[in-house]
């Protein structure tokens, strides 16, 4: 059966929608297929062309639901669920379906104590350090502010993504032909993070042609509706 992950939280401006495209694209990159499932009524569906992963709508309840059981009933694939700020039902139902469940939070004071409340709330849940301050100086002051609001919770903190500009390319309605190296090693580094949490093996496909691994992660069924 297929994987359900979860990018969840109560606070808008985490990363949310960020961090679940970039992982569904290092999930292509490292040889694993996805679908990126839109929950969030306030956003418009991607086109999936040109995409290392497949998108889903599923901005209602009962899309979700049929989204969902679709994904289940295929096998090796990852379902990575976009959800969106202020709609705890809704992240309550989320974190009952899931296999992993991601908590981006930002370098904020306001983020930190909101991710405190949803690592108390979902106790399988891992947060992880979003659009984190690349700045050298910037950086130390983030992770001494996680160090000594966090440190309870220091084995459920994963590795941080730095902010990249060329993360905005994923979130395009159609995005570019070439995207940049920066935004593939970034996303990889999330995939591996939750491959390793799974437990499940992956071949980097960083040496494979472009083309190639196109193919693959398309492969498969092309509906979700």
């Amino acid at each position: 059966m297929a994987d359900i992950i979860c990018v969840i939280g109560n606070k808008g401006g985490t990363g949310k929608t960020t961090i679940s495209h970039m992982l569904c694209h290092g999930m292509g990159l490292l040889g694993q297929r996805s679908v990126c499932v839109l929950t969030d009524s306030g956003r418009e569906p991607l086109d999936p062309s040109g995409r290392r992963y497949l998108v889903a709508d599923a901005r209602s309840r009962e899309a979700l639901s049929k989204v969902t059981s679709k994904i289940r009933s295929l096998k090796a694939w990852m379902g990575i669920i976009d959800g969106g700020g202020n709609r705890t039902e809704m992240d309550r139902d989320l974190y009952s379906m899931a296999d992993l469940v991601l908590l981006p939070f930002r370098d904020s004071h306001e983020d930190i104590r909101t991710v405190i409340r949803d690592l108390e709330m979902f106790p399988r849940a891992y947060a992880i350090p979003s659009q984190w301050p690349t700045n050298v100086w910037q950086r130390d002051a983030a992770e001494r502010t996680v160090d000594e609001f966090l440190a309870r919770f220091g084995n459920r903190i994963l590795s941080p993504v730095v902010a990249i500009s060329a993360s905005k390319h994923l979130l395009q309605k159609t995005i570019p032909g070439n995207l940049p190296s920066p935004l593939a090693n970034a996303s990889r580094g999330i995939a591996r993070q939750v491959l390793d949490l799974l437990q499940i093996s992956f071949a980097d496909e960083e040496d494979r042609a472009d083309e190639d691994t196109v193919a693959r992660a398309v492969s498969g069924p092309r509906s979700f509706r």
